[in-house]
């Protein structure tokens, strides 16, 4: 078993009215971390009560106010390293990610200690919506042209970060695309991207909880890839290639 006393890991969670599946993912997680940071990014439903009622069992962090999941994300890893975590898990709270998975990202840190570990996905899972399927191989295919980097599932948002590799965090969305940005941003500093298989559920869509609007959504990342392939020209790939050469050397 690994020793998350020495190891300093935690899980960070973004929520946003999720009340019917949080009680259950945290309960869950808290089996396999006992340190365990819930982001409480402006809920109006039932999600503050839910929180509450696990006491210290769990660190929250609450500032009132729907920003995003980027900057739910970036909150959780600041209040981590505050409390002297090395690496932090982030998992959903929608109930799409099982806590269960959580040994297989500490088994392969075990092995790759600085590496960005990335859960990937079945996209052929049932009940996977189409549109989740469509964006995820447009963001493959962007970050690939960014980075020079392959990766099977680059939307997913059940991660193990090293926090000492991540960057001051002013990222440039505060949105579920600034996922896309950690990533990108660590293959430019030359961090090793790491995938490993994850499970994945999907209710029907009419049990689904979602707050993704495809319209604006892929807007906001269209402008997001355009903007990140203009950096990767004049900054991200030469740096990623210069990095590689003096580790050569």
């Amino acid at each position: 078993m690994y020793d998350y006393n020495t190891s300093k890991i935690c899980v960070v969670m973004p929520t946003y009215n999720n009340a019917g599946t949080l009680r259950d993912v945290v309960e869950r997680t808290l089996q396999f971390c006992p340190d365990v940071i819930v982001v409480n990014d402006g809920c109006s439903d039932t999600s503050a009560e839910i929180l509450a009622s696990f006491g210290d069992k769990i660190t929250v962090v609450d500032y009132g106010k729907n920003r995003g999941k980027g900057y739910a994300l970036k909150q959780g890893f600041k209040k981590a390293k505050d409390l002297g975590f090395d690496y932090a898990i982030s998992i959903d709270s929608d109930g799409q990610h099982f806590p269960e998975d959580i040994p297989l990202f500490i088994k392969t840190l075990e092995t790759h200690p600085n590496a960005l570990i990335v859960g990937s996905r079945n996209l052929n899972e049932q009940n996977m919506p189409g549109k989740n399927t469509f964006a995820n191989k447009f963001s493959n295919f962007w970050f690939k042209v960014q980075t020079g980097v392959n990766l099977p599932d680059t939307q997913t948002g059940y991660r193990l970060y090293p926090l000492k590799n991540l960057p001051n965090l002013r990222l440039l969305t505060s949105r579920y695309e600034a996922e896309l940005e950690l990533l990108v941003g660590a293959a430019w500093r030359g961090t090793d991207l790491i995938p490993i298989k994850i499970n994945v559920f999907y209710p029907k869509a009419e049990e689904r909880v979602t707050h993704f609007r495809p319209f604006w959504d892929f807007l906001r990342i269209s402008v997001l890839n355009t903007f990140l392939c203009i950096l990767a020209v004049v900054y991200g790939l030469p740096s990623r290639f210069i990095r590689r050469r003096r580790s050569h050397d």
